[in-house]
């Protein structure tokens, strides 16, 4: 075998530099995929803090609704006849639209 045959299999079986580059490129990969964990990991922790504030808001609003009805149910039971005559209400006459009658179809049975 000539060098320049030996010079070549030693560099295949000696090729350190694309094991360092692959090396390299596998820390990277990992170090990427770990920061995308962490920044995940930290978007859900954010998410639930969140939900719990807004679960907290929505019980609050809840009992300030239900306060609300309540005032207003007892608003409602005090209005009354006497109330809305002393408002200046007064009760009126009933009186509907009435109109004549044109006429009426007859229709025959089994005209068929």
């Amino acid at each position: 075998m000539t060098t320049q045959t030996l010079k070549i299999n030693t560099d295949i079986l000696n090729n350190k530099d694309a094991n360092k580059r692959f090396l390299n490129g596998l820390f990277y990969t990992a170090g990427f995929l770990a920061i995308c964990y962490v920044f995940i990991l930290t978007n859900m922790v954010w998410n639930i803090v969140a939900r719990k504030s807004l679960e907290n808001q929505s019980r609050d609003l809840n009992t300030e609704v239900s306060t609300l009805e309540l005032q207003y149910l007892s608003l409602s039971n005090k209005i009354d006849i006497n109330l809305a005559y002393s408002l200046g209400f007064k009760e009126t006459k009933k009186e509907f639209a009435n109109r004549k009658t044109l006429g009426s179809v007859a229709i025959a049975k089994n005209e068929f």
